[in-house]
């Protein structure tokens, strides 16, 4: 049997750390040939990766994966440079389009924002005639407006539209949360058929390294008699970590042993330092550099809680962050400070405590609740995130379930 050849579509990937890395390897593990389609990577920094740039390592192969890298315009530390950023890979892609001899079978967007890096996938599934499936995990322009402040219709009009044209053009739109099929249903024309048939529910799943440790080497995070919670991730304004300042003081006032140890990097960290030193409340956090991914369970080995934290928000209300999966696969409670679905799945699954996003009493009325239960209580609530997980986010069932979808459109 021919050798089946996917292109990934993706502005990220290695050594950037984002789920589609696990995905393609999984694919070259299932006897798929797989060429990926990225950037120069510079995420989340705002810089190139020490080794990459324009003349460098645009071309590599990493564990049987091909990776194609277009020239872009690091993102930096300001919304031009993320503009600039976002316009260089289409504008590069466009070219690439045009004058790249590759054939594969299938087109595999991987959509975190930007969404206009779909646009390559569109452009090139209509000069190859090839299938063309989009995975959506932010929803635009929602995400623009929440993330840039803009909200003029001279501005937001026409990316709107270009949303339009890109789910009009894709044979599948695979969507991480079930609260995005109502407006994505709301822009789609279907041709012969109906937004039921085109939009399928697909959650992410956890890569196989994050699951239960029984020891790991000790870290950075202290084990001083502290309650610990650790996030790990972006640290952007879409994460809402500000929030903490406010729980760290009520958290102060009680006299309570807190830590919160913020694993990453990213363009509010900064910010957030100074805020925890204007107040004096240093001895609450413990702010740790970015770690590669495979390192993150360790870390959260010696976590008496994860955290899961959100900005306020209508888009976000309906997303549900790729580290939900991470957090609960690892079997430890959750502490969720965010809206919408993400609430409901911790609550459902009873694998944590639940505020609103942006409630700093709440989250600190949750820290305290959890604390004082009884260590069978937190191991109950641990065993529960474990269930949950294996039942709805099985790697091997979800990635069963897109690899016949995929290759059933030709």
């Amino acid at each position: 049997m021919e050798q089946k050849h996917i292109l990934i579509i993706s502005q990220y990937f290695y050594p950037e750390q984002f789920r589609i890395n696990d995905i393609a390897l999984e694919w070259i593990r299932r006897g798929y040939k797989v060429t990926v389609l990225t950037g120069i990577p510079n995420y989340p920094q705002g810089k190139f990766f020490e080794g990459y740039g324009w003349r460098k390592k645009r071309r590599e192969t990493w564990n049987g994966v091909d990776i194609i890298r277009l020239p872009i315009i690091a993102r930096g530390h300001s919304s031009v440079g993320l503009i600039c950023n976002y316009l260089s890979f289409v504008v590069s892609g466009y070219f690439w389009k045009v004058f790249t001899k590759l054939k594969p079978d299938t087109i595999f967007t991987y959509e975190v924002s930007p969404m206009t890096q779909a646009l390559i996938g569109v452009w090139f599934s209509k000069k190859q005639k090839i299938p063309n499936v989009l995975y959506v995990t932010d929803l635009w322009p929602q995400n623009v407006e929440i993330i840039t402040g803009i909200h003029s219709k001279l501005i937001i009009g026409p990316i709107s539209k270009m949303v339009n044209y890109i789910y009009k053009h894709c044979d599948k739109i695979l969507i991480s949360s079930k609260s995005f099929k109502k407006d994505i249903s709301s822009r789609i024309e279907c041709g012969n058929g109906s937004a039921d048939e085109k939009i399928i529910y697909w959650p992410q799943y956890a890569e196989d390294f994050y699951k239960p440790l029984s020891d790991a080497p000790q870290k950075e995070i202290p084990r001083d008699g502290a309650f610990n919670i650790v996030f790990a991730g972006n640290i952007g304004y879409a994460q809402g970590l500000g929030i903490l300042v406010d729980v760290a003081k009520q958290l102060q006032e009680k006299d309570l042993l807190v830590r919160f140890n913020i694993i990453g990097d990213g363009r509010f960290k900064s910010e957030l330092v100074g805020r925890i030193k204007n107040v004096g409340i240093e001895r609450y956090f413990n702010f740790i550099d970015r770690k590669p991914a495979e390192e993150i369970p360790e870390y959260f080995f010696f976590a008496d809680a994860l955290l899961i934290c959100l900005s306020k928000s209508e888009v976000f209300s309906m997303t549900i962050p790729a580290k939900t999966q991470s957090c609960m696969a690892c079997g430890k409670p959750i502490l969720v400070s965010a809206d919408g679905e993400v609430q409901e799945i911790i609550r459902d699954s009873g694998s944590g405590l639940v505020s609103n996003a942006e409630d700093a009493e709440g989250l600190t009325e949750n820290i305290i609740n959890l604390m004082n239960m009884t260590p069978a209580e937190r191991t109950k609530i641990s065993q529960n995130a474990l269930s949950y997980s294996n039942l709805n986010f099985n790697k091997k069932m979800l990635l069963d379930r897109v690899e016949k979808m995929m290759f059933w459109l030709k």
